[in-house]
């Protein structure tokens, strides 16, 4: 499979993407929010691997292209985000998918 699952009732940190989907577009708006244990103050941002300067905010709107994570005390590292700048982007919902499921597309410009 594509996507490790965590073992039942395992914490881990969550890079949450409104709009809900992906890939994430500059020109959607996008806001990114991170959730995990501890404290919100305690949130590390990274953009492209590197330390992000909004570190300490729970959630900020995106400005920028680029490859972001986000690191909180507990429950470490989330997964990354890839937002693009592309003029013509298709996108699926930012949710895990399984075969079967139903699955509604955008096809935006």
């Amino acid at each position: 499979g594509c996507c490790p699952l965590s073992p039942a009732g395992a914490q881990t940190t969550q890079l949450l993407v409104e709009p809900p989907w992906t890939p994430a577009v500059l020109w959607d708006r996008v806001t990114l929010t991170c959730q995990g244990s501890g404290t919100p103050g305690a949130t590390t941002w990274y953009k492209n691997g590197k330390h992000w300067w909004e570190e300490g905010a729970n959630q900020f709107p995106v400005i920028e292209s680029g490859t972001y994570q986000c690191d909180r005390p507990g429950t470490g590292l989330s997964p990354s985000v890839h937002l693009v700048n592309d003029e013509l982007v298709l996108q699926v919902p930012a949710q895990a998918l399984l075969e079967g499921d139903t699955v509604t597309l955008r096809c935006r410009r």
